[in-house]
């Protein structure tokens, strides 16, 4: 089961991750890395940070243990969907008729010019945050019905909806561009939210819907008393999760969204710089690590439920292994070829070859931190399963407070790259800490395999041989030169 979740999850992942680079190398080619491209990135980043927390696992590791030990699976779903979905909304009418405040809460660096022409383009982009907390809300039921096709492959409607507003409005002025890529980006979501409509109907989930809403009617018109004491108890127990888990899983999302706020404070360009660097290190991270873990935790909190300790650790342990290979070949093939990626994917257009010289500089920053961020979001699932999301929790704002600090440093010194090496910093302190969390005699035996270490280190030693190689006949061909 765990393996055909896996693969589900990262095939998925891979499709949306490809339609995203052609969605990067079009906006590259369009927008290149200047004051549109950066309006565009901090309108964004808000909902896509959102959008990350909730689809990474925030939403579905408190949602999911309380819809599993639920009475009334019915009344609790429909009732969390009703709360956050009138929140979402509420909020984003308030974020359009203040949409000056928010904008200079999200680039406080930008002048009051580019203020004023980044202040539509966040009112747009905010309303995709209703639109992504539906499907994400959907993904989370159908994996109770170990159902992960839809949540790992519906992304990718989004970047095709965006791909397609590119290639539509490519001749025009960059302003248009970005005011059609954000339209383009609520389309997406509805795409989105149509895809899990299907399996839905098809798993029975509208039947417990009308059930639900049928139980909250009778709440509602005091017919059904004895039901409010149950209803509040589920919802109890699911916030005092989600609240914790919003911030345990959103550790290097938060930390990139303040990076953002940060860059803005530096030369024009920083902005873009960080997001096309975060795009390529967001691979690796989501076709190994949230593939993984997406996969694990359903398991492992049954597990645990069934106290099968030892299954679960067992599982734990070939995951951790699984990652540490994966994600090692992924940081020595970065770094050693962070130059050639950038080129070959960015450099065209108006994205220039200075520009290419800075993003892989980040970029290799970023990679530096692929493995703590990736190790540790096993470890948390551990955590999360046992309903220890306030210890999580602590040791993610412990981290993110590590990685403001580190940045605060770093940025004025070496600018981009300094704030992302921050990041791959706080994700050093997240794993250490969460690993103590974990229980050092648990990961011990977790670790406990010599046979295994000597073959990663052996292949991480070839690899770097073999590409450096490569690397080397790469530029003696005259393919690329200059860098």
């Amino acid at each position: 089961m765990f393996k055909k979740a896996f693969y589900t999850n990262s095939s998925g992942i891979l499709c949306s991750r490809i339609f995203g680079f052609i969605r990067d190398l079009l906006m590259a080619n369009t927008l290149g890395a200047g004051i549109y491209s950066d309006i565009f990135f901090i309108a964004f980043k808000l909902p896509n940070l959102f959008r990350r927390i909730f689809s990474e696992g925030a939403f579905t590791q408190s949602f999911l243990p309380t819809f599993i030990n639920a009475r009334k699976k019915g009344l609790i779903s429909v009732c969390i969907f009703a709360i956050f979905f009138i929140f979402l909304i509420l909020l984003s009418i308030i974020v359009y008729i203040f949409s000056g405040f928010f904008t200079k809460l999200l680039a406080y660096g930008f002048d009051d010019y580019t203020i004023e022409l980044a202040k539509p383009i966040v009112a747009i982009n905010f309303w995709y945050l209703s639109l992504i907390f539906c499907a994400n809300f959907f993904s989370s039921l159908l994996q109770y019905k170990n159902n992960f096709w839809v949540s790992a492959y519906n992304t990718a409607l989004l970047n095709i909806s965006m791909i397609l507003a590119l290639i539509f409005a490519k001749d025009k002025d960059a302003y248009t561009i970005v005011y059609i890529l954000s339209y383009s980006v609520l389309v997406g979501g509805i795409a989105q939210i149509l895809l899990h409509c299907y399996s839905l109907y098809n798993l029975k989930f509208f039947r417990l819907f009308l059930v639900g809403i049928l139980d909250l009617k009778l709440i509602l018109t005091n017919k059904k008393k004895s039901k409010i004491n149950i209803l509040k108890n589920d919802l109890h127990s699911f916030l005092k999760q989600f609240f914790p888990a919003l911030l345990g899983s959103s550790t290097a999302q938060i930390a990139s969204f303040i990076d953002t706020l940060l860059a803005s404070f530096l030369v024009i360009g920083s902005v873009s710089y960080l997001y096309y660097a975060n795009r390529i290190f967001q691979l690796p991270l989501a076709l190994f690590a949230i593939a993984t873990s997406t996969a694990l935790f359903p398991m492992v909190a049954k597990m645990i439920k069934n106290n099968n300790e030892a299954k679960a650790l067992q599982l734990l342990k070939k995951s951790f292994w699984l990652l540490a290979f994966t994600l090692g070949i992924c940081v020595v093939g970065g770094i050693v070829l962070k130059n050639e990626i950038i080129w070959i994917l960015f450099e065209r257009g108006k994205f220039q070859r200075s520009d290419t010289i800075i993003v892989a500089n980040v970029f290799m920053a970023y990679l530096i931190g692929l493995i703590p961020f990736g190790l540790a979001r096993i470890f948390s699932l551990w955590l999360y399963s046992q309903k220890r999301q306030n210890i999580a929790a602590k040791i993610s704002a412990i981290s993110l407070i590590c990685g403001v600090f580190f940045s605060l440093i770093l940025m004025h010194s070496f600018g981009a790259v300094g704030l992302a090496f921050s990041s791959s910093l706080s994700g050093f302190v997240l794993l250490i800490l969460t690993i103590k969390a974990f229980g050092y005699s648990k990961f011990r035996y977790i670790i406990n395999s010599k046979k295994l270490f000597m073959i990663l280190i052996l292949t991480l030693i070839i690899e770097a041989i073999i590409l450096g190689i490569l690397k080397y006949l790469f530029d003696f061909g005259g393919f690329y030169v200059d860098l």
